[in-house]
């Protein structure tokens, strides 16, 4: 499997984009499970079939763009495929010497987000440290958390020890990225309406903010057409004042709501067979229970 994904990590971007369209579709046909979860979640949110229709590929597109993304040699850059729209928040919170949590929905290129500020924003303001949930199989484990570990990138596992990291890099001025519509393990979140249904919703992002005062911002990669590359849009938190310091509900409700209104804008982009409303899987030993330790 690993010869497989380095063989597909030198494939040009707009290859494994056109085959993953066709896998994204396969997938949809034959998974009656993933198509009724799918055709489900954009009803509840209110997207008509065909403005959803196009996720379908993209959710190939995303799957068979991961060996490039994490596979390529360092000394590749992404940033030259990368354009940005609305950089001057990052600046503006540097400039005030506050850490950031970007909030990033599984919509788009999530993995593009990190690691596109991680080389223009590393040497000179500190690494990126990115949450993320250790996969079951070894080989896959392997693969993802040296994959992750770029320069200027670092990853904190879904346990105390990984959020008392990402408090540290907070503390110090830098940048930490959160997936906030992703389902935490029990005992990490709060149930909190997502297009109008309950949905286990972590409470991390208003924790990090209310005690190391960072700033919120809200982050996505737009993949763009035929392998052009990705825009990295960046967007100020409406309701950051709700977020970092209501009650825990309301806090995750606040964050819910802006992911709500990040994916309206571009419902083709979104990852609508993910099992958004699944009932959280036991956190297990050493999980982050308590995230504000």
């Amino acid at each position: 499997m690993l010869t497989l994904l380095r063989c597909l990590s030198r494939w040009p971007l707009w290859l494994l984009h056109a085959v993953g369209a066709g896998l994204g579709w396969t997938g949809y046909w034959l998974s009656p499970v993933y198509r009724q979860r799918f055709d489900a979640n954009a009803a509840q949110a209110g997207v008509p079939r065909a403005a959803a229709r196009g996720a379908v590929a993209e959710a190939g597109r995303l799957l068979m763009e991961l060996p490039y993304l994490w596979m390529r040699p360092a000394s590749q850059a992404i940033l030259p495929r990368v354009r940005w729209d609305g950089a001057a928040l990052i600046d503006a919170a540097h400039d005030e010497g506050r850490g950031i949590v970007f909030l990033t929905p599984h919509m788009g290129c999530f993995e593009v987000t990190a690691q596109a500020y991680a080389e223009r924003y590393g040497k000179s303001h500190g690494p990126i440290t990115v949450l993320y949930r250790p996969a079951r199989k070894a080989w896959l484990r392997r693969l993802v958390d040296t994959s992750r570990e770029r320069p200027g990138l670092a990853a904190a596992s879904a346990t105390l020890a990984g959020v008392r990291q990402m408090m540290r890099a907070l503390r110090r001025g830098e940048a930490v990225g959160l997936l906030p519509d992703q389902v935490p393990p029990d005992g990490m979140g709060v149930w909190a309406p997502f297009f109008g249904k309950p949905a286990y919703t972590m409470t991390l992002a208003s924790r990090l903010s209310q005690q190391t005062g960072a700033v919120l911002l809200l982050a996505w990669g737009e993949r763009l057409p035929r392998g052009a590359g990705y825009v990295v849009h960046l967007s100020a938190f409406d309701d950051a004042a709700s977020a970092a310091s209501a009650p825990q509900a309301e806090s995750a409700a606040a964050v819910n709501r802006a992911m709500e209104r990040l994916i309206l804008q571009r419902p083709q982009q979104y990852l609508w067979g993910y099992h958004r409303y699944k009932t959280p899987r036991d956190a297990g030993d050493g999980a982050a229970t308590n995230q504000g330790d």
